[in-house]
């Protein structure tokens, strides 16, 4: 019984079958390795990848001027562009998503303007450049996350 039992834990532990011949002539064990799992060998796909949750605290924001014409003390033309930089390993957001960041641009003299820029195939991020008014050319002009969502 011990020694069936020590056949079970080899072929367990190791993977190896053995198999005796019937007969008593005193020919030696042969042995055969044991089937590996069809499944994996069957080309069965991994399981669905996982990716990260992506929010508006997944992203920091800040603007770039791309242009400024100041007319004195009627203010000045600003022309700024969205700086967006994913605060996580882009390799854990889902490469087919577009993620869709809504932020809002204050220091506009009618007040704030909101934008959406796309984020798609983890770093191609395309918006269009905002033109804003100031009421003077020592107008701080900042920018917020509102919102993202995400489709595809």
């Amino acid at each position: 019984m011990a020694s069936a039992a020590a056949v079970i834990a080899a072929v367990i532990g190791t993977g190896i079958v053995v198999v005796q011949a019937d007969n008593d002539d005193s020919k030696p064990a042969t042995t055969k390795a044991a089937p590996k799992d069809t499944a994996t060998a069957a080309g069965v796909p991994d399981p669905t990848p996982t990716y990260e949750a992506v929010d508006e605290n997944s992203f920091s924001i800040d603007l770039k001027t791309t242009k400024r014409q100041c007319f004195g003390s009627a203010g000045c033309n600003v022309t700024v562009e969205p700086d967006l930089t994913y605060l996580g390993d882009s390799e854990s957001i889902d490469p087919n998503a577009v993620y869709e960041v809504t932020y809002e641009i204050h220091g506009d003299q009618s007040g704030p303007v909101i934008e959406t820029a796309e984020l798609s195939d983890r770093t191609s991020l395309n918006f269009t450049p905002s033109l804003i008014s100031t009421v003077s050319a020592g107008t701080k002009v900042s920018v917020e996350i509102t919102d993202v969502s995400t489709s595809g």
